[in-house]
Parts: structure tokens; sequence; C-alpha cells
């Protein structure tokens, strides 16, 4: 049986490699959607990656994730700290949700220190770069299985 995870970027996701590569790194997102796929394959998981402007695409993905199933890897970019919608639509998952952030939120400005999504996501894996992703599929396997 393939277990499903959708890998949701938000806002600026998609400026990855050329925003603040500083703070975020040089890679792109194509590059951090390649690495999850493959892990994925890896892992025995089916991995669907896709990233939105939108905050209602992204609650809609997660409305998609809980009809199938799916796990939800999921870095929201600014919306973790604002949305309530998105962690509205998060609690309901049965799947594991893991909250990713490219770079250390808890030490940048104190706005970001506060995470909706981190109050409903089973797990977070916080300031380890894109790597980050790769770590955080591994969570949801291990979630799985425990």
């Amino acid at each position: 049986m393939s277990r499903s995870v959708l890998v949701l970027n938000g806002p600026n996701l998609n400026l990855l490699g050329r925003r603040d590569p500083e703070v975020y790194g040089n890679a792109t997102l194509d590059d951090v959607e390649a690495m999850c796929v493959a892990e994925g394959e890896r892992l025995g998981l089916q991995v669907d990656c896709r990233q939105s402007n939108h905050e209602g695409q992204l609650i809609d993905w997660i409305h998609e994730a809980f009809e199938s199933g799916a796990a939800v890897v999921g870095n929201f970019g600014a919306y973790t700290h604002t949305s309530i919608a998105i962690m509205d639509a998060l609690v309901v998952l049965t799947a594991p949700v893991v909250e990713v952030h490219i770079s250390d939120i808890h030490a940048r400005e104190e706005f970001r220190h506060l995470s909706y999504v981190g109050k409903v996501a089973d797990a977070a894996v916080i300031g380890k770069g894109v790597d980050g992703y790769v770590e955080a599929l591994r969570q949801v396997v291990a979630l799985w299985e425990s």
C-alpha cells in the first residue's frame, strides 16, 4: 500500500534560491520538490508537492488531504504566524502533519515565534535548511509507524 504525502509550500516559497539566500539558501523550490520526491520513493511514499501564494488554495489542498487520508508536510511561510484558518483545516487531519521551516523561526523577529501550525502539527522540523523537508518525510513515516 502506498502512503500519500502532500508537501505544501506557502507564500513566497516559489522564490526560493532568489529571495534572501542568506536566510533561505540557494536551493530552488524545484530542487526541494525533486529532493522530496526522491526521498519519498526511498521511503515508499507517494509525494505530491504543491505551492501557492493563496491561503484558500492551501486550505483546499488540506481538505483534499483530509478526504484522501494523506499526510501533510507543510511550510506555510508567513501564514504559519497568522492563519487560524489553516490551523483549523489541519486540526481535522487524521494522518500525520509535520511543520517545516527552512530558517529558525525562533531566532528571527519576534512575530515569527508564534506558529499556529505548530499548535496542531504532530511534529516540526525547524532551522535545518531545505534538508528539513527530508527529515519531515522521515517524521511522517515514524508517526505512521508509531
